[in-house]
């Protein structure tokens, strides 16, 4: 891999082919990206309360980063969504 090739981070938000959305997952062999995400009802959202949603992930291996599309970082999990809207709407301007 070229060294000044893009190497995903935790989250940015990417495009790779016709998907986009979140990493969720980096190291130096694959990225996860998340796409969706689904609330949980209230009977699995108490048996395991950590997270409140489930998520749609896919699996983009090192050798397919070439095909990515940065589109912006967001400076944790927790940042507001119309903070993460206010950065997509600033790209696309």
């Amino acid at each position: 891999m070229p060294v000044d090739a893009y190497s995903p981070k935790v989250n940015d938000y990417v495009r790779w082919k016709d998907l986009e959305g979140w990493v969720y997952f980096a190291d130096s062999q694959y990225i996860t990206i998340e796409i969706k995400t689904i609330p949980k009802d209230e009977t699995n959202v108490n048996d395991c309360p950590i997270h409140r949603n489930n998520r749609v992930c896919i699996l983009c291996y090192h050798w397919d980063w070439n095909q990515l599309e940065y589109i912006t970082s967001r400076s944790s999990i927790y940042e507001q969504p119309q903070q993460v809207q206010n950065h997509l709407e600033k790209t696309k301007e």
